[in-house]
């Protein structure tokens, strides 16, 4: 980093001390950090008074809130202010108070029962407050971080949300991940620790909870401990977690959140961790990630699709890795993208496509933001980058050399330029020197040809996206600007009419570059200035072209305008509009026209603007499409210099309106005159520009007001009206007066300055000297004559005819509403807010609930007349006028509603405006920011353009306005309009009513009973269309409030049932489907956004002590101070009230509810929606209502399905609320007696902590027949543990176990000690019709197919079971008997559930119950197995394994033994036992680890019956034993398994299959499909045991976590010996299965330590006769290779190996067998695993010349050829060789290359197949080297030229 660069970053800094210095003497603290565009509004004095006044009122008010515990509005007020305080002065506080409101936050987020959507908002805002880490260090601020897992477990693994007694909002777990990530930096030191004890338990790799485990370590692990605690931080999981990583082969779900935290680890400890022994596989797996479609077989097995890395975190751990010592990263990644740059190629296409490009934008932009971090940042309390391992320059040259080549294929990728194109920016920021020229190389072409437009428009993004680091030229590329103007004056001609996306990316690229670069002729500073460089002498004699530019640009823009207005038949047609393309090439020409005026010298711009005068004067445009666009550049114009334009347009315009106006008729004519017209619209556009500079032209101004607002035609007036509205405007409202890339202006060189060093700099923060227009008092004066003048008179008028004493058109009054609305607009920001009475406190709070008063730079003059209070008492009379006279006076009503709109809320600007600057702010910002020296250095138009925003996001605070009478009278009159007849009225006053809703503090309470009128069914007065616009109301738009779903029980204790009761309002008809559908959008619209709505309002005492400390701060002092004692108690004591209010409302609320359900006269629909939302009423911290769940319970048996579904969901929860709690105690699982007796027998101590599986201390888990709890004593002796992870890994300190049976709450209660709801539920079940009646609609067939087992129902037994024991078994029993005998698929289902349901019912009953509950289910299971069908199996399994999941296996023994009992017998046919496994394997699966010993059996009962002839059983056989060795693994620190072993069972089946394997003969599969009698031969049997063993290691790819590669190489030779070569469906199926075994395998991840074990079985197997297993060796070794690469890669005796093996089968006697080896090579030489080198071309060249004996003349009858076979073989080889160089580089010429080629030519006539390889490779060169012939064509000399396009064109080729 050069002298100079460092004095640049630092000058900041310095500049900053002195403003701080004056800040905070008169703030009295030191800000934290500020947002530092306020210091250059105009009026920033004001602005620190203003902040410490608000600072203090949200201090004390917050606090008081707390201390008063009122949570609601008083806390929720208070923090929003605190947001947005932080958006207008940033984080303009103390250190002190900032720690003070994050620990408050933080208490207020962990409230335990805190409302979600509360506890939403208060986390945004804690996300906000800790977001600049830098602020707060560690010292500053220490969070715990338990309350953050509670609350984070209680809401992503709720237990009672999926049985609907919580509802929670779609964004809550981004919003608790967001503000996680953000408190971890302040957890305490001892944190990772008790993490680790907490969740290492959990880490059972075969169940669901080692996801929960990793998304926790990912979620919560600190990595920013400074390095004297790393011995407390990431030391002590490091090891174990990257360990277990590398071993784990097929990707599980829970990899992706290991890869996402070691890439955090590696970011935020660059240099502290040795990355090197793990980065081959850090490599092998990305690129595995990315699945790429690999080898010349086409079979790729998807299962990698499923779960890959995640990018992003790809992106961040191998920027984090780049650098350091070792260089080792940088190889590996030219590595990668030298392996996959060919997949970046336009032609090719596919899923993956987006992964890569996704890698190549984000790459680029990760290392500069490292970059930045390292060189530019301002140090803060982080650990800074150790020396020896920041990036070094070498280290950024040899990155962007690697990412160069892919980037530039990208450009013209199918999906689009852009990511290449922010690619290239990053890379730019770089090395502009290495990307650039190849940038412009494919930039200028492509200016050049016309028939490829696409190329222009890539290149063109791309270039924009360069375009700084091109002009800045710096060091590294000062020639970079001298390409300025070439490029320029080349992109003119795309501004062309007839190619619109050109021509706006040409507008765009033009507008970019201007805005760099300040347009002077300098070329004269050449003779002056002698001390200039070589470039700058050039730019400057450059210079001299940019006049002809502007002027050639501006003749363009002419011809472009022309071409738009040849349409003639614009005049006659109707559309006034512009088409959307048309309005788009608009603002594209005005913009860019725009910026080139704003930076031209004067000199240039008077040549300019004579030109565009001429034009705009001389010919007459028709206003709407032509003339918006001349009009546009004139104002452009006048803009920039407006004093020289005015002078020539104001005049000019003047005279020609007045001259045509001059006589009377023109006034009142219908059409007006075409050049009068385009007079006004010219003249209402020059008039935007300053103010002070329209004073000059006051009395013309005037004159040509008064002559035109008051035409007869529309068009006409509104051009007036416009212009109106301009003047006003200009003169009122505060703006910058320039945009220009120098402050000042673009000025001329002189001795001393030179513009073309301004070339491409940014603008500096601290000196933008903006030149404000701040209305002076003139301009004020004369906006009030205006409106006195002009505004008066109209208001006059429509209150004459309001009142009946003037009769005017429709047509005048619209014409006076425009000339109101227009002044409205232009003098809004004058004009002070209405005034008015405080509408009564709409809730009663303890604390201010006071509006903010934010300055925005205008004093209003109380003194004059406040227009905005006149126009609101005109218009509201004149609107109840229009309603009451004339409702269809549309036009009119539409006026009305636009000015009451700006009445409520217009103070300068729109609120839709601002946020699509904001929104275009961001675009221009990111695509044009200088991420690398950072810090805003952003150029000076954007700068500006950032401050005004600023200015204008005061101008539009309004948060928590006050409401007062006068809002409220406008409101109600919207609301009037809103419930009006005519619907396009209705719909334009609903938004202007919800924007009117959002703003003033708690109006919606104000507004909704209103609404609700309209609803009311005993209204007889209300019409259809007011129904209809009061639903529309309570519906609310996409982004404001719903009123029907406000989240307070005051709110829908009445909205809810006036919904219900409106069904039977007169208005509501179901025939039309307008209406249905708005109550079907209603119920949605509620069901999507209800969020549980809180009953428990309490503030803990930890919180009002953070408030108290809050309270006693200082700087600035808390105003109003704290509660006194009496307050205090008056607030508990409120909150206590409101606590049971919300109950009591709640209770209401399901009462209503119930009334309407109870209504004969509802409709059906609204049944069913009272329904819906009475489900939305369980809660789990309050039990529903008995009166509802007797309704629920009867609902089981409706007729109405719908509700059925509703009520059994309903029942669930409603069951799960009334679960007695199980008592549960806290043991240290080593002090369990069965634990010490199961040590004891293994010899005593316990091991390693660290280890995990089986163990002597968790053998006591397993399940053991010997010791199965077969009596009471055994049963009550026995400690059951349900969880199945527990004890795998590590066992946590302290395990909750259920307490003795006698301390558990009683069973079987009898009806009297029941509860009410109970025992409504007991009476039902107990009743035999009612059971008779339930069964029978729940065995109904619902779709026919489509009936699964529903979890609902489930639930829904389990919690009869569990609640009331075996009490309904009795009644249940003969139904469940009837229901396993019929095998129809609903029947089964139905029983299925009920079984599930009892299992896991009766976890807690007594032995003596639990034994007679088997005794009923074994013969019910049994007799269901037999009557198993095809429908019905899956429903069984699911059924069986639900009942096992999380039950100790020793419980459920009853039910393996049943089920181990008969398993394959051939009973029932091949169907039956294939059902049978299928149905154990859903048990035994759910039970892991925990039963070895049934595995055991299960294997030895399977092995002898594997020779299945049925391919249904061989399938669920290859199943069954993929889940019997699932338990098998190889990961770190685990124990051998108890479980069976594939190792011993691999031994047992290959002397199994000796038969196949001695022998030399193609295996047949010529066994027929049926068992016959009597044992056949060994061969067949071994045929037969293949089959099922290859469906195994199909199933078993994907599923198990690793792979058992030296078993598996075992079974290679067999497999390659089957696989066929051609892929052909019509192979029988041990041959397909055979193919896709060998693709699954070669795919594996391999570990580095197995490479030479597969070679050399590889070895082996390539020296058999079967030709086609030498075959299939290549395909397998494409895949492999590829799918391992960098493991490969880094072991050089690998690489050897592999090299000749294939280049030993380039010499294969088959022919096939060489050509595949040939295609193998060319796929190693193109993902650069070989080099082309000279030994290997060498070696070629040999072979290919080797000699072949001459033809002997056929003896007549002979059909031989007398070539000696082996020298053919060899020369083909040889040819092969060098085919598969060439065809290695698809894309480019290497220097090798042509030589190649000319060799390759000299073969064409050899014998076949010689001949036909060279053919085919020529062919395969001219197609794939097409289309960049020209650039291609530089690589050979003239000769070869001569000889190639002769060969590629010769008849040979076509031959």
């Amino acid at each position: 980093m050069t002298i100079s660069n460092i004095i640049e970053v630092e000058e900041p800094q310095l500049g900053d001390c002195d403003m701080k210095k004056e800040g905070t003497e008169l703030l009295g603290f030191v800000p934290q950090k500020e947002i530092v565009y306020n210091e250059l509004l105009p009026y920033k004095d004001k602005l620190d008074e203003e902040s410490n006044e608000i600072l203090a009122e949200i201090k004390g008010n917050l606090g008081r809130a707390v201390q008063l515990r009122e949570i609601w509005p008083g806390v929720l007020f208070w923090t929003r202010k605190l947001s947005t305080y932080m958006r207008l002065y940033g984080r303009k506080f103390s250190k002190e108070d900032h720690v003070l409101f994050v620990k408050l936050l933080y208490e207020l987020v962990t409230i335990p029962k805190l409302e979600i959507s509360m506890m939403q908002s208060f986390a945004r805002l804690l996300i906000t407050l800790l977001k600049k880490k830098e602020l707060l260090s560690r010292e500053d601020l220490e969070l715990p971080w338990r309350p953050l897992y509670e609350l984070l477990d209680r809401i992503l693994y709720s237990k009672t949300e999926h049985l609907g007694l919580n509802w929670f909002p779609s964004s809550v777990e981004a919003v608790l991940k967001a503000l996680i990530k953000n408190c971890r930096p302040y957890f305490p030191e001892s944190a990772t620790q008790e993490m680790l004890d907490e969740w290492r338990p959990l880490m059972c790799p075969f169940n669901l909870t080692m996801q929960k485990a990793m998304g926790y370590f990912e979620l919560f692990l600190p990595t920013t401990l400074p390095p004297e605690l790393h011995d407390k931080g990431f030391k002590l999981w490091f090891d174990e977690l990257i360990s277990l990583w590398v071993s784990v082969q097929n990707l599980p779900s829970w990899e992706v959140s290991l890869v996402s935290l070691f890439a955090r680890l590696a970011n935020d400890n660059i240099g502290y961790i040795d990355w090197d022994p793990y980065i081959p596989k850090i490599f092998t797996r990305i690129l595995r990630s990315l699945n790429l479609p690999v080898g010349s077989s086409e079979m790729l097995v998807s299962r990698y699709l499923t779960n890959a890395y995640d990018i992003s975190h790809v992106v961040i751990w191998i920027s984090a890795l780049l650098g350091g010592p070792s260089k080792q990263t940088q190889t590996q990644l030219s590595g990668l993208f030298n392996s996959i740059t060919s997949f970046f190629h336009p032609s090719n296409h596919g899923r993956w496509l987006m992964k890569l490009m996704k890698l190549l934008q984000r790459l680029p932009a990760s290392v500069v933001k490292r970059l930045h971090r390292e060189r530019y940042r301002t140090p803060t309390w982080l650990t800074p980058v150790p020396e020896s391992h920041l990036l070094s320059e070498q280290d950024i040259t040899d990155f962007v050399e690697s990412m160069k080549q892919p980037v530039l294929l990208a450009m013209f990728s199918k999906t689009g330029s852009l990511d290449a194109a922010q690619a290239l920016q990053n890379l730019a920021l770089l090395r502009p020197e290495l990307v650039i020229p190849p940038l412009l190389e494919k930039t200028y072409p492509a200016m050049e040809t016309l028939t490829e437009p696409h190329q222009l428009t890539a290149t063109l993004s791309c270039m924009i996206s360069v375009a700084q680091s091109l002009l800045a030229g710096g060091q590294r590329f000062p020639e970079g600007p001298t390409h300025m103007l070439p490029l320029l004056m080349r992109a003119l001609p795309g501004v062309d009419p007839n190619d619109f996306s050109k021509c706006m990316i040409t507008f765009q690229f033009l507008a970019t570059f201007v805005t760099f670069v300040p347009l002077v002729d300098c070329s004269a500073a050449v003779q002056t200035r002698n001390d200039l460089t070589q470039v700058e002498k050039q730019l400057c004699s450059a210079s001299a072209e940019f006049e002809y530019f502007v002027l050639q640009f501006i003749d363009r823009c002419f011809a472009l305008i022309e071409m738009s207005t040849l349409e003639q038949t614009r005049e006659e047609m109707e559309t006034e509009k512009m088409t959307n393309l048309e309005s788009l090439v608009e603002l594209g020409l005005s913009s860019t026209f725009c910026t080139i005026l704003i930076q031209c010298s004067m000199e240039i711009f008077q040549v300019a603007l004579e030109k565009v005068f001429n034009f705009a004067t001389t010919n007459i445009f028709e206003t709407h499409v032509a003339g918006r666009m001349v009009a546009d550049m004139c104002r452009a114009a006048t803009k920039c210099h407006p004093a020289e334009a005015l002078k020539l347009f104001l005049p000019h315009c003047c005279n020609v309106i007045l001259q045509i106006s001059d006589n009377e008729e023109v006034l009142n004519e219908e059409e007006l005159d075409k050049e009068l017209m385009w007079n006004l619209q010219l003249f209402s556009e020059v008039t935007r520009v300053g103010g002070d500079q329209l004073l000059v032209y006051r009395s013309q101004l005037v004159q040509i007001l008064q002559l035109t607002l008051h035409l007869k035609c529309k068009q006409g007036y509104n051009l007036a009206c416009k212009l109106l509205y301009h003047i006003l405007r200009s003169m009122s409202i505060i703006y910058p007066r320039e945009y220009c890339s120098v402050p000042g202006g673009v000025q001329q060189h002189s001795d001393t300055y030179l513009p073309i060093k301004d070339w491409g700099q940014p603008g500096d923060l601290f000196n933008l000297d903006i030149q404000w227009h701040v209305p002076s008092t003139e301009e004020k004066e004369f906006v009030f004559y205006l409106l006195d003048l002009l505004l008066k008179p109209e208001l006059q008028r429509l209150q004459e005819y309001t009142q009946g004493e003037q009769d005017i058109s429709r047509d005048e009054v619209l014409q006076s509403l425009s000339i109101v609305q227009n002044c409205l607009l232009g003098a809004g920001s004058l004009l002070p807010p209405l005034q008015g009475e405080p509408v009564p406190e709409m809730a009663i709070s303890m604390v201010q609930l006071c509006e903010t008063k934010v300055y925005a730079g205008v004093d209003y003059d109380l003194s004059r007349e406040n227009y905005r209070e006149d126009i609101c008492k005109v218009i509201r009379p004149l609107l109840h006028h229009i309603l009451e006279h004339s409702e269809d006076d549309i036009k009119s009503l539409f006026s009305i509603i636009k000015i009451i709109n700006d009445l409520l809320h217009f103070k300068g600007s729109h609120k839709h405006e601002f946020d699509s600057r904001w929104r275009s702010f961001s675009l221009v910002k990111n695509s044009m920011e200088n991420k690398l020296h950072g810090s805003k250095q952003h150029i000076r138009a954007l700068l500006i353009d950032r401050v005004v925003l600023q200015h204008e996001l005061r101008n539009l605070t309004k948060e928590g306005c006050c409401y007062r009478s006068v809002h409220q009278d406008l409101i109600n009159d919207l609301l009037r309009l809103s419930t009006s007849h005519y619907s396009q009225v209705r719909s334009k006053a609903q938004n202007v009513l919800f924007t009117a809703l959002g703003t003033y503090s708690l109006c919606c309470r104000d507004v909704y009973p209103a609404v609700l009128e309209y609803l009311d069914p005993d209204r007889t007065d209300v019409t259809q269309q007011q129904f209809k616009g009061a639903l529309y109301c309570l519906l609310g738009n996409r982004s404001g409030i719903c009123l029907a779903n406000l989240q307070y029980w005051d709110c829908i204790t009445l909205t809810w049932p006036a919904i219900i009761r409106s069904g039977m309002s007169p208005c509501m008809s179901l025939e039309k489907p307008s209406v249905v559908r708005l109550f079907d959008d209603l119920a949605d619209k509620i069901h999507r956004q209800y969020e549980t709505i809180g009953v428990d309002f309490s503030i803990p005492e930890s919180c009002v002590d953070v408030a108290l400390k809050m309270m006693k701060s200082s700087n600035p002092e808390p105003t109003p101070c704290a509660a006194s004692e009496q307050e205090e108690l008056e607030g508990r004591k409120r909150q206590e009230q409101k606590n049971k209010d919300s109950v009591q409302k709640y209770e209401k609320l399901v009462a209503d509810l119930l009334d309407c359900l109870h209504d004969r006269n509802l409709p059906w629909k609204f049944k069913q929606i009272a329904v819906g939302f009475l489900s939305l009423m369980l809660r789990d911290d309050h039990p529903l209502p008995s009166s509802a769940v007797f309704f629920f319970i009867e609902s089981l048996n409706h007729d109405s399905l719908l509700v059925r579904n509703s009520a059994i969901s309903a029942v669930s929860g409603i069951l799960k609320q009334l679960k007695r709690p199980h008592k549960k105690v806290a043991v240290n699982p080593y002090d369990l007696p069965e634990l010490k007796t199961s040590l004891q027998s293994c010899g005593g101590k316990a091991l390693d902590s660290l280890l995990t599986g089986d163990r002597p201390d968790n053998q006591w888990l397993q399940y053991d027949s010997s010791r199965l709890p077969r009596s009471q004593q055994d049963w009550d002796e026995c400690c059951f543990i349900e969880k199945t992870h527990w004890g795998y890994s590590t066992w946590p300190r302290t395990l909750m176990l259920y307490a003795p049976p006698d301390e558990q709450p009683k069973q079987g209660k009898t009806r009297q000690e029941m509860n009410e709801s109970e025992q409504i539920i007991y009476d039902h079940f107990s009743d035999q019709q009612f059971i008779d009646q339930f069964i029978h609609y729940l065995s109904l067939e619902d779709r026919k197919g489509r009936d699964l087992f529903s979890p609902r129902r489930f639930c829904l037994f389990k919690g009869l079971f569990r609640n009331f024991d075996d009490a309904f078994l009795p009644l249940l029993k003969p139904h469940m008997e009837r229901l396993v005998a019929d095998s129809h698929e609903s029947t089964q289902c139905c029983v299925a559930e009920i079984i599930s349901g009892l299992i896991r019912g009766s976890k807690h009953w007594s032995y003596s119950k639990v034994e007679k509950l088997w005794a009923l289910l074994c013969p019910l299971l049994r007799k269901a197995l037999s009557n198993i069908t095809i429908e019905t199996y899956a429903d069984w399994g699911t059924c069986i394994a639900t009942a096992c999941e999380s039950r100790d296996p020793r419980k459920l023994h009853w039910l393996f033994e049943m089920l181990m009992e008969s398993l394959v017998t051939g009973e029932g046919g091949s169907f039956m036992d294939a059902c049978r496994l299928y149905v154990l394997q859903g048990g035994l699966a759910q039970q892991e680890w925990r039963v070895p010993e049934l595995l055991h059996r299960l294997l030895q009962y399977l092995e002898p019956k594997l020779t299945q002839v049925y391919k249904n059983v061989r399938e669920r056989m290859g199943s069954v034993l993929t889940y019997i060795f699932m338990i098998d693994v190889n990961l770190p620190h685990t124990q051998p398994t108890m479980s069976p072993r594939i190792a011993e069972f691999t031994e047992r089946v290959l002397a199994r299959l000796k038969p196949l394997t001695e022998g030399e003969e193609e295996i047949q599969n010529h066994v027929l499909e049926e068992n016959t009698v009597g044992d056949q031969d060994e061969r067949t049997q071994a045929i037969k045991l293949l089959k099922t063993v290859l469906k195994w290691l199909m199933t078993s790819a994907g599923r198990s976590f690793s792979s058992a590669v030296p078993e598996q190489l075992r079974l290679l030779p067999l497999l390659f010996k089957i696989a066929p070569v051609e892929n052909d469906d019509s192979y029988d199926e041990m041959k397909r299965d055979a193919k896709t075994c060998l693709s699954l395998m070669s795919q594996g991840l391999l570990y580095s330590e197995q490479i030479p074990q597969v070679l050399s079985a590889l070895e082996e197997i390539s020296r058999i006769s079967s030709w086609h297993a030498r075959y299939n060796v290549l395909t397998y070794l494409q895949v492999m290779v590829f799918y391992n690469l960098f493991t490969f890669l880094s072991d050089a005796k690998a690489v050897s190996d592999v090299r000749a093996l294939v280049l030993r089968l380039l010499e294969d006697e088959q022919l096939e067998v060489r050509e595949m080896a040939a295609t193998t090579l060319s796929g190693f030489l193109q993902c650069n695993f070989l080099s082309i080198d000279e030994p290997l071309q060498a070696h070629f060249e040999a072979l290919s010349k080797t000699r072949l004996a001459k033809r002997k003349r056929r003896e007549l009858g002979s059909v031989v050829d007398m070539i000696s076979s082996a020298d053919l073989v060899r020369r083909h080889a040889g040819v092969l060789g060098l085919s598969a160089c060439i065809l290695s580089s698809p894309y480019d010429v290497p220097t090798w290359m042509p030589q190649i080629l000319i060799d390759l030519s000299a073969h064409l006539n050899d014998t076949q197949p010689i001949e036909m390889t060279v053919k085919k490779t020529l062919s395969d060169f001219r197609r794939t080297h097409h289309d960049n012939w020209q650039e291609h064509k530089q690589k050979f000399t003239d000769d070869q030229l001569l000889v190639l396009t002769d060969l590629l064109v010769s008849p040979c080729y076509y031959a």
